[in-house]
């Protein structure tokens, strides 16, 4: 794996923007997926992984539950991947990982945990479209009929049709990493500029994935010395809680950290 160690913010700049450029239209447009967390070596492991070693039909009941409870809620579309992600947005622990366009957006989120401000923090930056290089044939046909790089969940139906289909890929020894872009349900998954990423077995660890696949990816180690500088900077910018996470719950948590003392260190 390809660690970058940052001494200062436009080294940081410099880092997260590198290799964007696109010769072929004279323009920058970004293949990255980025991912930010507070702790540097906190694994990327997804919220099925993070609640312990779940029996064999966590997921299943899961998603059935949801399904469910949420029928009239959730009305428009009835793929399994429009559930997921709404499931995941809400906070049902799935086999998804949460992913931004937005570098600053993964800013955020490596450096939105004051109590974590004397640890190093990292940024992954993940090639989506080189990853789906790595898919078959038939499912890269459904991206270039699409004229995309990246899933949206019409695609990803088209391509994957459901979970089973996606774990039959593991069960015949294929592990690859699905990027795709989740409905634009309402303000927040807007704001934080959100897609996700899946993979063929729910206990895979996208980390574990990279490093067998160096190539695909980067992660930025910010130092805890320049997290106090980042954040401040992060909120002249308007990169807060108050934006991504719009409505009263995030006003409050933005004032909560934004008139947070700095503490000794």
């Amino acid at each position: 794996m390809h660690i970058v160690k940052i001494k200062k913010w436009s080294d940081l700049n410099e880092a997260l923007f590198s290799n964007t450029w696109d010769p072929s239209i004279k323009r920058f447009r970004s293949t990255f997926a980025y991912r930010g967390v507070n702790v540097h070596d906190y694994p990327l492991s997804n919220g099925l992984m993070r609640l312990g070693k779940p029996y064999p039909t966590l997921e299943e009941n899961l998603i059935k539950q949801f399904k469910k409870y949420a029928h009239d809620n959730v009305v428009e579309r009835d793929t399994e991947w429009h559930w997921l992600s709404i499931a995941q947005h809400h906070g049902l622990p799935t086999r998804l990982l949460d992913w931004t366009y937005s570098p600053f957006v993964a800013l955020h989120f490596a450096t939105s945990s004051v109590k974590d401000f004397g640890q190093d923090a990292a940024i992954w930056k993940v090639n989506y479209a080189e990853a789906h290089d790595l898919l078959q044939n038939n499912h890269l046909k459904i991206l270039k009929k699409f004229g995309s790089n990246i899933f949206s969940i019409d695609a990803l139906a088209k391509s994957i049709k459901n979970l089973k289909e996606l774990s039959d890929l593991h069960a015949n020894d294929f592990d690859v990493a699905v990027f795709f872009e989740p409905p634009a349900i309402d303000e927040r998954i807007v704001n934080q500029y959100a897609l996700f990423s899946v993979m063929p077995s729910p206990h895979a660890r996208m980390d574990e994935w990279l490093e067998e696949r160096p190539e695909l990816a980067r992660r930025i180690v910010l130092p805890a010395e320049l997290k106090w500088e980042v954040r401040d900077k992060l909120d002249q910018a308007n990169i807060t809680e108050r934006v991504l996470f719009p409505g009263l719950d995030g006003l409050a948590t933005w004032l909560k950290r934004y008139f947070s003392p700095r503490l000794p260190g």
